[in-house]
């Protein structure tokens, strides 16, 4: 798949918003028929565009009613250490998101638990414990005004936004 067109962008927003839409469902949305559209589902996963399908959980109904951002320093900043970091954090399940940073820090992770003492239980006995880390800085949310990730795409791309998003 070496470009994206418009029948592409439109599939990608149709699934971003509702990935369990029938293929006959979607064919009629985006403008074509069932076959054709399949097959072009089927390529946009083969090129990586779409990684995955997922439900959206509700943390707070799991009863995981902590959501802290945590700011992990490592003590040097070596490739090896940061790989062995990285390979250690994606263990975690707490662990819902992790981000390499800039500036200070090492790390930003996006960590969930039930309550403040199974938080601070995952801070001691986890995350202080693993290998080369020299502080954590916590935040926590007061409540989530928005939470996603759909990703703001073109409802109908222009050709320098297709173009641009050619395959190698």
């Amino acid at each position: 798949m070496n470009q994206i067109d418009r029948f592409d962008w439109a599939i990608l927003n149709e699934l971003q918003d509702n990935a369990r839409l029938t293929n006959a469902e979607l064919a009629q949305r985006v403008g074509l028929s069932a076959a054709p559209c399949w097959r072009r589902v089927r390529a946009l996963e083969e090129a990586g565009y779409i990684t995955g399908y997922h439900a959206t959980l509700d943390r707070h109904k799991l009863g995981l009613g902590v959501l802290a951002f945590v700011r992990v320093d490592a003590a040097q900043n070596t490739a090896d250490i940061t790989q062995g970091m990285e390979e250690s954090i994606r263990l975690l399940p707490e662990v819902t998101s992790c981000h390499y940073i800039s500036g200070a820090g090492t790390f930003e992770l996006q960590v969930v638990a039930r309550d403040l003492e199974s938080f601070s239980g995952f801070i001691r006995n986890v995350l202080l414990r693993l290998p080369h880390v020299k502080d954590v800085h916590t935040t926590f949310s007061l409540g989530e005004v928005k939470s996603s990730s759909s990703l703001p795409l073109p409802a109908v791309p222009t050709n320098k936004t297709a173009a641009s998003h050619k395959q190698p």
